[in-house]
């Protein structure tokens, strides 16, 4: 026999406590919505190597220090289906897209995305764990308790936000830490009653209790879930579409599936302002153009997949990518890349003046190499965060969100 103790203690909504529902629950179920902006972080775990993912096929000395790991030039051939493209995708003429990464390539037409090159943080750390630490607290060089994305989140919301901050995963990443609440939705498919029956009776049991707070936490649960359910009921696009999402979504992996709940809950205007999502297996030391390929076509195909369910919304949001450091200039003996210094970001979204590259390319020569062996850092990864959290969330207080940091000239992106 199912209990209200029991119900509380184990049902999937993870209540917490003695039977105290989570705040972000019943305030989904009874606020009113709202059109906001939303930033989505998205972190590449493991040290991307950038000079493969957005390929300088310009630079001469990109195919030298790769002999065997380079990806090739843009070259076209015809054949009877029209143009084929052989390696990387021709952004710019200096600059192109990993050959992998073809899904991203609608977007670059239309000019909602943006890549800035040469990113990355000050600190010279080639520890993933303090990088990473560091990088999402946005403090380089040190951790702190709280994190950039949640500071970065506008004043004023108060009790009327629902799910201002989700993190994409089964607990809450450190960028996300601090003193706005925060939700970690591994799945919107652990957030039901049951089957039609014993939801009825639970219902009837929280309805009948004498406990008042009892009841309330009841009441708010079983209203909140019904709004979680009808998310889930909703699909998000039809026909043709639905085939085409579908199909890209098959291939991004758990990663694509993330952005699809997130899609849900935006379109069910479910209050969200930030979001965090991370992709990890980047760590390429040995064999890179093995492994490679089959993460870019998960990280593309999610994004594109994202931004072809959002549609017109996309004008709402911003996407932007990054990682703890990227890989050494030089490949090594085992067909791979070591712990580097600079890397890449890519920025997608509805307000982007997309169709360009940002920043300033330092070169691959051995002077301009950072202490002689990395892509150097021209644009710190917070002024590309700065540029966001105050243009597209509004955020003006930029001292908290990056203590001690000030931001330099816009780079124009948004």
């Amino acid at each position: 026999m199912v209990t209200r103790r029991v119900f509380l203690r184990g049902s999937a909504i993870v209540m917490a406590g003695m039977g105290v529902a989570p705040g972000w629950l019943a305030r989904a179920a009874t606020a009113g919505s709202k059109k906001r902006k939303t930033l989505v972080a998205i972190f590449m775990r493991g040290a991307a190597d950038g000079l493969n993912i957005v390929v300088p096929f310009g630079d001469k000395r990109y195919k030298v220090l790769r002999p065997t790991i380079a990806i090739a030039p843009p070259t076209t051939q015809t054949n009877g289906n029209g143009n084929v493209n052989n390696g990387t995708i021709d952004l710019d003429g200096t600059f192109g897209l990993n050959g992998a990464m073809q899904p991203l390539r609608a977007l670059w037409d239309k000019k909602q995305l943006a890549i800035v090159e040469a990113t990355g943080s000050p600190d010279p750390s080639r520890s993933h764990f303090e990088a990473q630490d560091s990088m999402e607290c946005g403090t380089p060089g040190k951790a702190s308790g709280t994190g950039w994305l949640n500071r970065a989140l506008p004043e004023g919301a108060g009790e009327s936000a629902k799910m201002r901050a989700v993190a994409l995963s089964k607990q809450v990443p450190h960028c996300l830490r601090g003193g706005n609440e925060v939700i970690a939705i591994g799945n919107l498919q652990q957030y039901t009653i049951g089957d039609s029956s014993t939801a009825a009776v639970m219902q009837s049991m929280y309805a009948a209790t004498p406990d008042a707070s009892l009841g309330r936490t009841g009441k708010d649960a079983f209203e909140a879930m019904k709004v979680i359910q009808s998310i889930q009921d909703t699909p998000n696009t039809t026909g043709v579409e639905r085939a085409q999402v579908g199909q890209l979504i098959g291939q991004s992996g758990d990663f694509g599936r993330n952005l699809q709940q997130l899609s849900r809950l935006l379109k069910a205007e479910a209050g969200v302002e930030v979001a965090f999502a991370d992709i990890g297996g980047w760590d390429h030391h040995g064999n890179e153009n093995q492994a490679l390929p089959n993460l870019l076509r998960q990280l593309s195909a999610g994004i594109a997949s994202f931004c072809q369910e959002m549609g017109d919304r996309m004008e709402d949001i911003v996407l932007v990518t990054m990682s703890e450091f990227g890989r050494t200039a030089a490949e090594n003996g085992n067909a791979g890349t070591d712990h580097g210094h600079g890397s890449f970001m890519m920025v997608v979204g509805g307000p982007v003046h997309g169709g360009k590259v940002y920043g300033k390319w330092p070169g691959l020569e051995k002077e301009q190499l950072f202490e002689g062996r990395d892509l150097a850092v021209t644009t710190d990864y917070r002024d590309v965060l700065s540029e966001l959290v105050r243009g597209h969330l509004g955020q003006q207080n930029l001292s908290n969100v990056f203590p001690g940091f000030q931001p330099g000239q816009p780079l124009g992106f948004l």
